[in-house]
């Protein structure tokens, strides 16, 4: 008999690699790229969003009805961010250090404008610029003066709309027109208010007086001690059009609920601004 094969020492043999135990199976060069293309198409499109919303476009909702008749809760709108060139203000959480504008491009009187809130630049307010720097406002009986001159507003008759709370609201609407032609829709539930009788407000130079189109609902810059006067700097861009609306019963990533809560009619809308013909050069703040 032969012994050899007894007498010698056994020999550990590597298993064939298409039977390596489970879990110890090595990634292929092919699926390690396939990994590595969706890692850098993920962060191309991160980068390209950033650029986009940063430079050109950003989208806003509206949570209030302060901008009634022309916004209304659960509108959803893109700002041109270039409409008044950048400032620290145009960069997601204010990265950028500088102070002033790169590309400088004052506003126009009627403009609907998303801007920092000067007593707390971490909340965004929209509202409708009325007043440029050096003008004097002042609301009389309901009425607004612009430099000591009436502003005219012609009524459209009677109006009703949902509150926040839900209730309905009942008011007058007026087609109001600015100094430099610009006109909008306003509602007025009274003209007896608690800011329907203000002081003589005079705007600093470099800022700006803005107010809700929703008159008698709307904390604005007639109230000084949360808004007042807003700095060029804290302009954060032209609102420009809607491009989508719900009726407050679905969010905008609820898209099953999309066709029974959807505005269509609302859906790319552009927004009424302010004439250019009384825009100024950017060194005339």
């Amino acid at each position: 008999m032969n012994t050899e094969n007894q007498n010698t020492p056994s020999r550990s043999v590597s298993p064939a690699p298409d039977t390596m135990p489970e879990g110890k199976a090595k990634a292929k060069p092919e699926e390690k790229e396939t990994i590595g293309e969706v890692a850098r198409s993920g962060m191309i499109a991160i980068l390209l969003a950033l650029i986009v919303r940063t430079f050109l476009f950003e989208p806003f909702n509206i949570p209030s009805s302060s901008m009634v008749p022309n916004l209304l809760v659960g509108d959803y709108l893109f700002i041109s961010k270039y409409s008044y060139g950048y400032s620290r203000h145009s960069f997601p959480f204010g990265i950028a250090g500088f102070e002033g504008r790169i590309d400088a491009k004052l506003p126009n009187r009627g403009d609907v404008i998303v801007f920092k809130l000067p007593t707390n630049t971490g909340v965004d307010y929209i509202k409708r610029l009325i007043g440029m720097p050096g003008d004097t406002i002042q609301m009389i009986n309901g009425r607004l003066y612009i430099n000591d001159e009436l502003v005219p507003r012609e009524a459209k008759g009677m109006a009703e709309y949902k509150k926040e709370g839900g209730l309905t609201a009942k008011v007058m609407e007026y087609v109001e027109t600015l100094p430099n032609g610009a006109q909008h829709t306003i509602y007025e539930e009274s003209d007896r208010g608690p800011l329907d009788n203000t002081e003589k407000y005079t705007v600093p130079p470099g800022h700006y007086f803005m107010m809700g189109d929703n008159r008698d609902n709307s904390q604005d810059s007639r109230v000084q001690s949360l808004v007042g006067y807003v700095p060029y700097d804290n302009l954060e861009g032209r609102a420009e059009f809607l491009f989508f609306s719900t009726d407050g019963s679905a969010q905008i990533f609820e898209f099953w609920k999309w066709p029974s809560a959807t505005r269509w009619s609302r859906i790319f809308t552009p927004i009424g601004n302010g004439k250019v013909a009384e825009n100024k050069t950017a060194g005339q703040k």
